[in-house]
């Protein structure tokens, strides 16, 4: 237990230094860690990422407890290792415990895994503080704060995100979407009928301990209830019998509608949870062409294809900002670009605080110039959708209607199912999911129209 111990925590503060140094995700942190330290024990590893999580998740509150026991002094003032132990340290004795009563043989035994972790000459300099973290009262450090920042310590959103919910949402609807960003959405998945037919794949899992509870109104979709181990260790996970995919990103390539022996382009397809989707709703029949300018993430769509058993997908490395590389037009185009993933800080935490207000224009710019290298190929009578998983205007609505403004030969569509709430701005054929509403990722699609080409 003791080593399981010692290697978990040295991969969590690796980790949460890679990501505080690089700006990394948690994923590609624990990823880099792993190799550059060779761990090889599953647990240990599920362990730290779970230690990761919870505490980039609370990273403002964290440091904000942190630095009110070092002042003058603040946590970015010491070295990556030390940073990330501090807040590894307030997480387990503090947060985790709800910030009552305290174990002080489990401190004083994380106290001596930092030494042995970092050597007690470089722990020596954060070692006075350790006690004073350990009696601090919560109220002390959030009465010092301002109503948005009081709500953003308390729900873990940085002060600037709280006024631009605020004012998008209003001060209760946007209370609750943050309290709802807290925990991550349930975990649905949708079941692969290219593989075995749908009735077949539930009983399957039901037998491997898979607890599952459709999802209506979409298609193959079911909210996982509970299971005896980790779903990707499932044999029928394996077997490609099921893909883990948020309901609103399930949605997203329903709402295309693909029909088989269509051709249908997958803009930022990669990793493949549109592709396999879209597949299956065409029944294996027609083309895809899957569009990402990133080798690594089209190693991994590769991957999930040849998994799920699709047939009809060929990948296209290249940069949807500046063009399509086809002579072709399709009677699907599918646009995923890019976003500030506002919507899914629940799941990937550490975003919350590599965004600036700023970057939500440097995106729109992206989304912008990718719509349109995309309207260029959408057949005249076909579709093209537009989802982020973003809740900003700015990503989203207005995107929308600058493009209409400037393709009068699109128009919105409606989409099928019925779900979400209208889009902002007027637009109400968008929809928008929220997590604190519909359970899933924050999430915004629209369905645009190319007319039909008129004889002269």
């Amino acid at each position: 237990m003791r080593c399981l111990l010692k290697d978990a925590w040295t991969v969590a503060i690796e980790t949460l230094s890679w990501i505080e140094l690089r700006k990394l995700s948690e994923r590609l942190a624990l990823a880099k860690t792993v190799k550059q330290l060779d761990v090889r024990d599953p647990n240990a590893v599920r362990y730290a990422y779970g230690l990761v999580v919870e505490t980039i998740r609370r990273k403002n509150l964290i440091d904000k407890v942190v630095n009110s026991v070092l002042a003058p002094k603040e946590i970015n003032e010491f070295n990556m290792g030390i940073q990330a132990f501090l807040r590894l340290y307030v997480y387990q004795t503090r947060v985790a415990k709800h910030w009552g009563e305290f174990n002080l043989k489990e401190a004083e035994s994380i106290a001596k895994l930092g030494r042995s972790i970092l050597g007690w000459k470089t722990l020596r300099e954060a070692e006075p503080f350790l006690g004073f973290l350990l009696t601090l009262q919560l109220d002390h450090v959030l009465k010092e704060a301002d109503t948005e920042e009081r709500i953003g310590l308390q729900t873990f959103h940085p002060t600037w995100f709280v006024k631009y919910c605020i004012n998008l949402l209003g001060r209760r609807e946007a209370g609750a979407f943050l309290e709802a960003d807290i925990n991550p959405p349930p975990t649905c998945i949708r079941v692969n009928t290219l593989k075995a037919s749908e009735e077949a794949i539930v009983k399957k899992l039901a037998a491997e301990g898979v607890k599952l509870e459709k999802t209506e109104p979409l298609k193959h979709v079911y909210k996982v209830l509970g299971s005896k181990q980790s779903l990707t260790d499932e044999a029928s996970f394996r077997e490609g019998l099921f893909y883990i995919q948020d309901k609103a990103s399930c949605f997203a390539a329903q709402a295309a509608d693909p029909k088989p022996e269509m051709t249908v382009f997958d803009v930022c397809a990669a990793p493949g949870a549109k592709t396999t989707y879209l597949a299956q709703l065409m029944q294996n029949q027609g083309s895809i062409y899957s569009v990402d300018y990133s080798v690594r993430r089209m190693q991994a769509w590769r991957r999930e294809v040849a998994r799920m058993g699709v047939k009809t997908a060929k990948p296209v490395l290249a940069d949807a900002c500046v063009s399509l590389p086809f002579a072709l037009e399709a009677d699907v185009v599918v646009l995923d670009p890019p976003c500030t993933s506002t919507g899914v800080f629940a799941k990937q935490p550490s975003a919350k605080w590599r965004l600036k207000p700023r970057s939500i224009e440097k995106m729109a710019d992206i989304q912008w110039r990718m719509i349109n290298s995309c309207a260029e190929k959408v057949k005249a009578g076909g579709v093209l959708t537009y989802s982020t998983c973003s809740i900003t205007v700015e990503e989203n609505e207005m995107i929308i209607e600058r493009f209409l403004k400037q393709h009068p030969e699109f128009s919105l569509a409606d989409m099928k199912p019925e779900m979400g709430l209208p889009g902002l701005k007027g637009l109400e054929k968008c929809r928008r999911l929220y997590p604190h509403v519909h359970e899933s990722n924050g999430f915004f699609i629209a369905k645009l129209l190319k007319q039909q080409e008129t004889e002269n």
